[in-house]
């Protein structure tokens, strides 16, 4: 039965592959690579995390003159499960991709095996959030998204203020079971408190990376609870964003800008310009795979490098937010500062901005201790003052 279950999780995968088919796969290739793509949703998305993936892969091999059509191949939809993600590998590796990338979490098991393979090892195994990597053909990307999410809490904190309302929800995928999205929260909730000293940031956990009803539904929780007056989300799609529309509040969504699907609420989104890694990777694949992992190796970029941002400021956003998010960029493009270097910032509405020395303190009252990017990408498990999490 196991077999034949597997069996037809292949048969649907390749169905689902929208540039696998068997007439495109015998034209003959001009460009000498073939990039493939797992996706955790579809590439049809018209917001959030896949779409806004597929996006940076299109625009990456656009920019490098190969052709989607042909040169792309996409497994839509395979969930956090081994046997699935073993199978879309399959499948893309037996179409011949030179570069394989996943764009989930969950995929990383699954990936680590294929590139321990002696029949794939000419195949760069390229994984998006993870921390694994191998010397060869094996890689991790991610990036500074927390120097993002800090922009998006001064913006928040500063809309707080103009409304009156210190209580704000932020609908989180997971919280301490990764740092990822823990070091999210807390770095949302240091920008908030830079300019709103009195905000509190109320945390509802859906334990998904993206269910759409569970997001719609945490959002209006916290409504109804704590009478929030602005929702920031970790989470794929922009229901919470909708909700807060619907109640007539603020919100900062996340991956893509969500003003189209919330006009009235959306004020900005930290996002991904996942292009500029998706060029660099491909483009060192196209020179040379066998030095991928000196070229490239595992990949970890921010704001300098245009890596990560926020969208473009909606006309929701309180006067004099622009400016104020132009000066705290420049201070960490620059390396003057960064969000956990145990130096907070102090902003005033003016537009004063100062630095003060102080710890960064848990929400149980005791200092966090020296914050780096091991701890930022691997071992963070707590939440800071002024985060609520249920």
């Amino acid at each position: 039965m196991k077999k034949l279950v597997t069996l037809f999780l292949a048969i649907t995968m390749m169905v689902t592959c929208t540039a696998c088919s068997t007439s495109e796969s015998e034209e003959e290739d001009t460009s000498g690579i073939t990039v493939g793509a797992i996706y955790i949703t579809s590439q049809n998305d018209t917001s959030g995390y896949t779409y806004q993936h597929h996006t940076g892969i299109v625009t990456a091999m656009e920019n490098l003159g190969l052709d989607t059509e042909t040169d792309l191949l996409i497994v839509d939809n395979v969930e956090e499960d081994d046997t699935q993600v073993s199978a879309a590998i399959d499948t893309l590796a037996g179409q011949g991709c030179d570069i394989i990338f996943g764009i989930s979490f969950g995929y990383i098991t699954a990936f680590d095996t294929a590139a321990a393979q002696e029949e794939y090892s000419d195949i760069i195994f390229s994984h998006a959030t993870g921390y694994l990597s191998n010397d060869t053909n094996f890689n991790n990307y991610f990036g500074r998204i927390y120097q993002a999410r800090y922009l998006a809490g001064v913006a928040a904190g500063l809309k707080s203020l103009e409304t009156g309302n210190d209580a704000i929800g932020y609908v989180a995928a997971y919280n301490l079971e990764y740092a990822e999205t823990c070091s999210g929260i807390n770095a949302f909730t240091l920008g908030v408190q830079s300019v709103n000293a009195n905000a509190t940031v109320y945390v509802n956990e859906i334990s998904s990376w993206g269910d759409e009803t569970l997001e719609r539904q945490a959002a209006q929780a916290l409504i109804d609870t704590y009478d929030v007056g602005i929702i920031a989300q970790h989470s794929d799609s922009a229901q919470p964003q909708m909700v807060a529309e619907e109640n007539g509040i603020y919100g900062f969504g996340y991956n893509s800008d969500m003003t189209e699907q919330a006009p009235d609420a959306h004020i900005c989104a930290p996002i991904w310009n996942w292009d500029i890694y998706y060029e660099a990777a491909i483009s060192a694949v196209m020179e040379d795979p066998t030095t991928f992992m000196t070229t490239v190796g595992n990949y970890y970029g921010g704001l300098a490098e245009g890596f990560i941002d926020i969208s473009e400021l909606s006309d929701n956003a309180a006067e004099g937010t622009a400016e104020i998010l132009e000066e705290v960029s420049a201070l960490m493009e620059s390396g003057e500062w960064d969000v956990f270097s145990g130096v907070s910032l102090e902003i005033s509405t003016d537009g004063t901005i100062t630095q003060v020395e102080e710890p960064v303190m848990k929400n149980d009252g005791t200092e966090a201790g020296v914050i780096d990017d091991s701890v930022i990408t691997g071992t963070m498990d707590f939440n800071v003052e002024g985060v609520v999490a249920q």
